[in-house]
C-alpha cells in the first residue's frame, strides 16, 4: 500500500490541480501536525482516501474542539466532527486501511503554549495506551504499525534547541512495541543531506515535512 505522509507546511505538490496525478493511487493520508485544517480538507476531497491526523505546536485555532477541557489531558474529553473530513486521532489507536496507527501529538514544552508537553507528561500519555498496545499485540498478532506523531523521539531527526528536543518516550515505544514506522514533523527539511527516513531498531523513523510518500506492503505480510 502507498501512504502519504503530510506536515508542516502546505506543499505547492499537493496543493495543486494536479494533486490526483501524483498521489491518486495512495490508500492513506497522515499529516504530522502544524497543517490548517482547510488544506487537509482540500487533500481529502481531492483524494477521496482515509485521512489521519494529530495536531503539532501551531495552527492550534481550532484544538479545543478536538480536545476541550483541561490543558492537553491524557485522553480527548470527546471527538468533533469537523468538515475537514479528516480524522483526528491526538492520542487515540484507530484502525485504518488494514493499519494500526497510534496518534501522539505536540511538541516538548518550550514557552508553555498549548499542545506542548514535558518529558514527564508524554511519557504518561504513552504508558496510558500500553493496555491497548498489548491487547492489539493478544488479539491482532502485532501492537500497531504506524506511530504519527508531530515531534520526532529523542535523538533520531531532533535538535538540541528545547523546541525541537524528541520524546525518549518514544524511543522506548519503538523498543517495546516494534512499529513499522514513526511518522513525525516538527523538524524542517531545508537541506537535501538532512536525512529524511532513519532506522531505529526494527521502526523506520521518517519526517514528513512537506510530503513523503511510503511504499509499504500489507500489514499481514
Amino acid at each position: 500500500m502507498r501512504i502519504l505522509c503530510i506536515s508542516d507546511t502546505v506543499d505547492p505538490l499537493v496543493d495543486s490541480a494536479g494533486i490526483r496525478e501524483r498521489f491518486g493511487d495512495v490508500d492513506l493520508v497522515l499529516g504530522a501536525g502544524d497543517l490548517p485544517l482547510d488544506y487537509l480538507s482540500y487533500v481529502v476531497t481531492a483524494l477521496n482516501r482515509p485521512t489521519l491526523f494529530v495536531f503539532g505546536n501551531h495552527n492550534l485555532k481550532d484544538l479545543p474542539r478536538y480536545r476541550p477541557g483541561s490543558e492537553t489531558p491524557p485522553r480527548p474529553v470527546h471527538e468533533y466532527d469537523s468538515d475537514a473530513g479528516a480524522t483526528y486521532v491526538g492520542f487515540k489507536i484507530r484502525r485504518e486501511s488494514g493499519m494500526i496507527v497510534m496518534g501522539l501529538g505536540g511538541s516538548a514544552r518550550y514557552n508553555d503554549g498549548p499542545n506542548q508537553f514535558s518529558q514527564a507528561q508524554m511519557w504518561a500519555r504513552v504508558i496510558a495506551k500500553v493496555p491497548a498496545l498489548i491487547l492489539n499485540r493478544l488479539f491482532l498478532g502485532r501492537a500497531v504499525d504506524v506511530v504519527l506523531t508531530h515531534a520526532p523521539p529523542r535523538g533520531v531527526h531532533d535538535k538540541d534547541d528545547p523546541c525541537h528536543r524528541g520524546f525518549s518516550a518514544f524511543l522506548w515505544l519503538m523498543s517495546a512495541f516494534k512499529p513499522r514506522y514513526l511518522v513525525h514533523g516538527h523538524v524542517h527539511l531545508y537541506d537535501a543531506r538532512e536525512p529524511r527516513c532513519s532506522r531505529y531498531r526494527d521502526t523506520t523513523v521518517v519526517n514528513a515535512y512537506g510530503h513523503h510518500v511510503l511504499d509499504t506492503e500489507g500489514p499481514d505480510a
